[in-house]
């Protein structure tokens, strides 16, 4: 076992206790979500909190499962193939990064009426 085995272990389980988190604190993690928790109050009650709370849950899920699969390949073929996981994992990570709050959060808004 090398080093880059114990590291894609540890990310694995750093990532499968924050979906855990999210899935055990349900609508209240979404407070745990960046820019979702500095918004005002009145502006949060516009979003669907439970919704924002399972996307995260899910996305901590997948990355654990990422990371697990690295894991086998590290094992099963090279030391090197950590570089690859981490490559995936950098893209993925900014392709969940938003600077507009509305990109971010636009698809949680809750629907007048409903």
């Amino acid at each position: 076992m090398t080093i880059e085995f114990f590291i894609a272990g540890g990310v694995c389980i750093l990532f499968l206790l924050l979906a855990l988190l999210f899935a055990a604190l349900g609508e209240k993690g979404a407070m745990l979500v960046s820019g979702f928790n500095t918004m005002s109050k009145d502006k949060r009650e516009q979003y669907d909190k439970a919704r924002i709370s399972k996307d995260q849950r899910n996305l901590f899920f997948f990355w654990s499962g990422l990371w697990a699969a690295g894991i086998l390949m590290v094992w099963l073929i090279s030391e090197a193939m950590i570089y690859v996981i981490v490559v995936i994992q950098v893209v993925l990570f900014f392709r969940e990064v938003h600077l507009d709050e509305e990109k971010a959060f636009g698809k949680y808004r809750k629907r007048e009426g409903l």
